[in-house]
């Protein structure tokens, strides 16, 4: 797996010369600029009045010759974030690679110290590897070393290189996962995909693909993919992913959704909608992508269980349709609004398994990622949202999550679970138990993010671990479908990795 690789030095004095073919400084240009480098960016600002106002190129008596003035504007305003960083640093790695610079030097400065920026050097190496990264299918025809030249980046701090390498090794998986169109990475090449990535790894990698089996131990999920099991290559799985830690004190537990192609099923998205839908496994995709900066981290207290329904939303004449009542592996009757609303349906079933699975653990905690709404990507802008259950917000999770977010720039917005979206989501008759979802668009629909956690808690039997149960179970439900493609482009936008950073920040970061 190609990557720009991490070297660390105390100062831009430790660097040798020749070591690097150029400088990145990355920072406010208000603020005071370094010695090393005042006189260079004086002298091109007399010659360049947007040198210190947009990123650029100019010559220089430093590493290489080439120094790319990379500012990041204002970083004191209220509404300032590290994500200024992380886009100035994209936007300079854009610049170095054009020029051939292979080895750049990252230099930030000007960065005020508060808790915001408190990883700002970090921030940056993740923007320059997001601008960098090229999709999986051109790495395969046309090879990463054509396509990925740069090789290294130092860079001046304190910071621990492994660290940094390890979260972008997870994010270049999510990122994988999530973009690769949907026949490379149909159900059985995503699994395969998964079994290369944690080969000779402490995760243990299971792939459960008997329809028989599937059939009796996830119901939603086969009717989800009922109309795909007449080609091969389509057929579902559920990818299990596990990380015991030695000395365990703590557990989280995730259900990924993972769509490789959402057509709407029997309730067919129409009017251009069907394209990009092969990027609605992003939630399988940053949970896989988390346990991989998992399996590079080797925590000693953490363990780590996900299950990943990997499901191809298919049209057909087996396809399921509205009005089915379905039971669920929890038992619970599910009718069945809108096939286009299919993946909570397949996280109930992974999220009851795990629910079953909880007391064999220490502190579970539990989490369903998906890009589910559209709702939330209405709602929340670039923001993934998190909606906890009571238990969780009893423990603060989404504040944590949130607060990490923050620092490691994978912001997210906190949303809460209310009477009315268990309401929505309530029986109409005795035949069933629970309603997966209104008819319409979630965009259109009030409360459209919300009510989906109602109806996952209700269908995977979390409902019954609440704050007032004996055996209170946190859940948070994290909807990535407005945080997961930049620019909420899903035909064309390049994979975030959401939300790997902002987990990998909040518990396995110290």
């Amino acid at each position: 797996m190609s990557f720009p690789k991490v070297r660390v030095f105390e100062s831009y004095a430790a660097t040798a010369s020749g070591e690097f073919d150029g400088v990145i400084l990355l920072g406010d240009f208000q603020s005071d600029i370094p010695d090393d480098f005042a006189e260079f960016v004086a002298q091109a600002q007399q010659l360049d009045a947007r040198v210190g106002q947009q990123p650029l190129l100019t010559p220089a008596d430093v590493s290489g010759g080439r120094l790319i003035i990379a500012p990041t504007g204002p970083l004191t305003r209220d509404y300032d974030d590290v994500r200024n960083v992380a886009d100035a640093a994209g936007a300079a790695a854009r610049i170095a690679q054009q020029a051939g610079i292979v080895k750049p030097l990252l230099v930030v400065f000007g960065v005020p110290n508060e808790a915001r920026y408190g990883q700002a050097e970090a921030v940056a190496y993740w923007g320059i590897c997001q601008a960098l990264y090229e999709p999986l299918e051109a790495r395969e025809h046309l090879g990463e070393e054509s396509l990925e030249t740069v090789q290294e980046i130092g860079i001046v701090g304190t910071l621990d290189e492994t660290w940094l390498e390890a979260v972008e090794a997870g994010k270049r998986v999510a990122r994988d996962l999530a973009g690769t169109e949907p026949e490379r990475m149909a159900p059985p090449r995503f699994a395969e995909y998964c079994q290369q990535t944690f080969a000779h790894s402490p995760v243990r990698v299971t792939v459960i693909d008997d329809v028989q089996q599937l059939q009796h131990e996830y119901p939603l999920l086969m009717a989800v993919a009922r109309a795909s099991l007449g080609v091969e290559r389509h057929q579902p799985c559920v990818v299990r992913l596990e990380y015991k830690a030695p000395a365990a004190e703590q557990t989280l537990m995730f259900a990924g959704k993972g769509i490789v192609y959402d057509t709407g099923g029997a309730d067919v998205k129409t009017g251009g909608h069907m394209a990009g839908m092969s990027r609605d496994k992003g939630g399988a995709a940053g949970v896989a992508g988390f346990v991989k900066t998992v399996a590079e981290m080797r925590p000693e207290t953490l363990n780590v269980v996900a299950e990943l329904g990997v499901v191809r939303n298919s049209i057909g004449a087996d396809a399921f349709v509205a009005d089915e009542i379905i039971t669920a592996h929890s038992g619970v009757r599910v009718r069945i609004g809108n096939t286009d609303a299919e993946g909570r349906l397949v996280l109930a079933d992974l999220l009851s398994h795990l629910r079953e699975e909880a007391s064999n653990y220490p502190r579970p905690q539990l989490f369903s990622v998906a890009t589910l709404t559209g709702h939330a990507a209405l709602a929340k802008g670039p923001y993934t949202a998190l909606i906890p259950n009571g238990p969780a917000r009893v423990n603060e999770l989404t504040e944590k999550l949130w607060e990490a977010g923050e620092v490691y720039g994978d912001p997210t917005e906190i949303s809460w679970s209310r009477r009315e979206d268990y309401d929505f989501v309530r029986p109409r008759t005795k035949s069933d138990d629970t309603l997966s979802s209104n008819n319409g668009p979630s965009a259109t629909t009030r409360r459209g993010h919300q009510f989906p956690m109602a109806f996952l808690a209700i269908a995977a039997g979390l409902d019954k671990h609440g704050t007032d149960s004996q055996h209170p179970l946190p859940f948070v439900h994290v909807d990535i479908a407005g945080s997961g493609i930049e620019g909420g482009d899903w035909q064309h936008g390049k994979p975030t990795a959401a939300p790997v950073t902002c987990f990998a920040g909040c518990y396995l970061h110290q």
